[in-house]
C-alpha cells in the first residue's frame, strides 16, 4: 500500500482553500470598496455640475450688472459734461454782466443817491404826463 505524501497533498489544498478564501474576501471588500468611491465619484460629480452651472449664471448676472454700471457710468460722465458746459457759459455770461450790474467805482450812499434821483425825475415825468402843474 502506498499512501505517498497524502499530508503534503492535504497541505497544499489547505492552502489553496485559504488563498481563495483570501481572494473571496478581498474581491469582496474591494468590490464594495469601489461601488462606495463611485457612489461618491457621481456624488461628486452632480454636485460640481450644479456649482458650475450656478456659477455660470453668476458670472451672466454679474456681466449683465457690469455692462449697466458702466452705461451708467457714461451717461453720467456725458451729463457732467453737459452741466458743466453750462456752468462755464453762465460764468461767462455772470462775468461779462457784472461790469453794467456792480460798478465797483461808487460807494452805496452814491449809488443810493442816484437811485433816489432816478425815482425823482421819474416821479416828475409820470407828473408831466398826467398833466399836473409843476408849480
Amino acid at each position: 500500500d502506498y499512501k505517498g505524501s497524502q499530508e503534503a497533498s492535504k497541505g497544499i489544498i489547505g492552502m489553496l482553500e485559504v488563498i481563495q478564501s483570501d481572494f473571496a474576501r478581498l474581491e469582496s471588500s474591494t468590490s464594495a470598496g469601489e461601488a462606495t468611491s463611485q457612489r461618491d465619484y457621481d456624488r461628486q460629480m452632480t454636485d460640481s455640475a450644479v456649482t458650475k452651472a450656478q456659477l455660470g449664471k453668476d458670472i451672466e448676472h454679474k456681466g449683465a450688472m457690469k455692462q449697466q454700471g458702466q452705461q451708467a457710468l457714461v451717461d453720467l460722465n456725458n451729463d457732467l459734461s453737459s452741466a458743466e458746459k453750462e456752468l462755464n457759459a453762465a460764468n461767462a455770461y455772470f462775468e461779462k454782466l457784472k461790469p453794467s450790474c456792480v460798478d465797483a467805482g461808487m460807494s452805496f450812499q452814491e449809488r443810493a443817491q442816484r437811485r433816489q434821483e432816478e425815482i425823482e425825475s421819474l416821479q416828475e415825468a409820470l407828473r408831466i404826463l398826467n398833466g399836473e402843474d409843476l408849480a
